[in-house]
């Protein structure tokens, strides 16, 4: 077998066979295969598309190209949820605590973030002490007690899609769903977990600007988590506008607190009640959506949520007083306001650019190696839809530096202002099959 033969096979528009796709994945994960091979049967793939079939053994090759975590000694069907990202997706940090108070364990191993915001482990990092390197050991225990932990992702966890990724970066076959999907899919499958649950953004926030993209990576997706033996569902949601109100770390660990305590952002709350929803139904603790949202609403007004969220800081070191003290972690020097210049009714929040006006605080990372600024960031008080006067505030900017002005004004090139209200959507499409 010759890698030039499977490039010009599928530079043919021609079909790789899951012997071909191993010896590939295999080859180029051992160096085997060079970048210049590998990144022509990219563009390949990028042109000629790839069957389901195709999609599904490439994600099982890259799962099996390193560790694959074992999960059954927890009890019972373990799911996890992936978002593609977005600008304030807080929907991890109440999503785990929630699924978990109705007894749907939670095995959640996450990446750190580029671009806008850090993910999911920065925002835990901002709890002093809260540790996201448990042992194996360690991790199945506490999910075992308490049914939820999130720790990082071990760096032997598909191996051959770091590498496919750091090549797909550079050589302009990112936007591609057979890849993305195998990526992402990849990753899950070797995290072990029986069960998926997918938010797949679209908008200016998100890596899939037009609907019917989005759709079709997340029935790609759904397709191949069955075929791998994984029960999977998608929900298409709404990335024009942050979700929620806090963009930046520490921001999103308070507002994930406020939504645990009733008193969170409509969008959010109800971003969390749809994944969740399929969370619970996918572990069996459910007959219905319906059902299920009943059991996660019940458990979140009555406290249960929340004091599962305390299990879990206090079961990964972290200072569980901040549950009940959330203004000990808000640490930036400063708070500027940003007014609005006109009356009438906020019509665009420009995701993508607000995300970038936070990254300039600080809050997120150009490169695997900055640094964040766990303090800053930026609280919304205005969202689309909704009524603002003239001097009133749209949002909060939290800073260390006391020169905001490049912030301010990217902000307010991509905030609109018109006399017409607009009506937000949410959520675009669920796909369970």
């Amino acid at each position: 077998m010759r890698m030039v033969d499977l490039i010009e096979k599928k530079r043919d528009g021609q079909i790789l066979t899951k012997a071909e796709i191993d010896f590939i994945i295999n080859g180029y994960t051992n160096g085997e295969i060079p970048d210049y091979q590998m990144s022509a049967l990219l563009m390949a793939i990028f042109y000629k598309d790839m069957t389901d079939e195709e999609i599904s053994n490439l994600t099982l090759a890259m799962a099996n190209s390193g560790e694959i975590i074992d999960l059954s000694t927890i009890a019972g069907i373990k799911v996890d949820k992936h978002s593609t990202g977005g600008v304030g997706d807080t929907t991890t940090l109440v999503l785990a605590p929630l699924v978990a108070s109705v007894g749907v364990p939670v095995a959640k191993m996450s990446g750190r973030g580029l671009g806008f915001t850090g993910g999911t482990l920065d925002k835990f990092e901002s709890i002093p002490g809260f540790k996201i390197e448990l042992s194996d050991q360690e991790f199945i225990d506490a999910v075992n007690k308490s049914q939820v932990a999130v720790i990082g992702q071990s760096g032997n966890l598909a191996p051959a899609d770091k590498k496919l990724y750091a090549l797909r970066d550079v050589t302009a076959t990112v936007d591609s769903i057979p890849l993305i999907a195998s990526s992402i899919m990849s990753k899950k499958i070797a995290a072990g977990a029986d069960a998926i649950v997918l938010d797949v953004t679209t908008g200016e926030g998100a890596f899939m600007k037009k609907i019917a993209d989005a759709k079709r990576l997340a029935e790609t997706m759904v397709r191949i988590g069955k075929l791998a033996g994984r029960q999977t569902m998608a929900v298409i949601s709404d990335m024009s506008e942050p979700l929620g109100e806090a963009i930046g770390n520490s921001l999103e660990v308070v507002e994930a607190i406020d939504t645990l305590n009733g008193r969170g952002p409509a969008d959010l709350t109800e971003m969390c009640y749809v994944l969740g929803s399929q969370m619970v139904v996918l572990a069996k603790k459910a007959d219905s959506l319906t059902e299920a949202r009943a059991m996660l609403e019940e458990a979140l007004h009555s406290g249960k949520a929340l004091e599962k969220f305390r299990e879990l800081i206090a079961n990964q070191g972290g200072d569980v007083s901040v549950v009940d003290q959330p203004e000990k972690i808000l640490t930036a020097r400063y708070q500027f306001e940003l007014p609005a210049k006109a009356t009438g009714f906020v019509t665009k929040l420009v995701a993508n650019e607000i995300g970038i006006a936070a990254m300039l605080l600080g809050a997120g990372r150009k490169t695997k190696e900055d640094a964040i600024d766990h303090a800053v960031g930026l609280k919304l008080h205005k969202k689309v839809g909704e009524k603002i006067t003239a001097g009133e505030s749209l949002l909060t900017i939290y800073a260390n530096s006391e020169d905001v002005s490049a912030v301010e004004a990217l902000l307010y090139d991509n905030i609109e202002i018109g006399e017409t209200p607009v009506e937000p959507k949410l959520i675009h499409a669920i796909i369970t099959e």
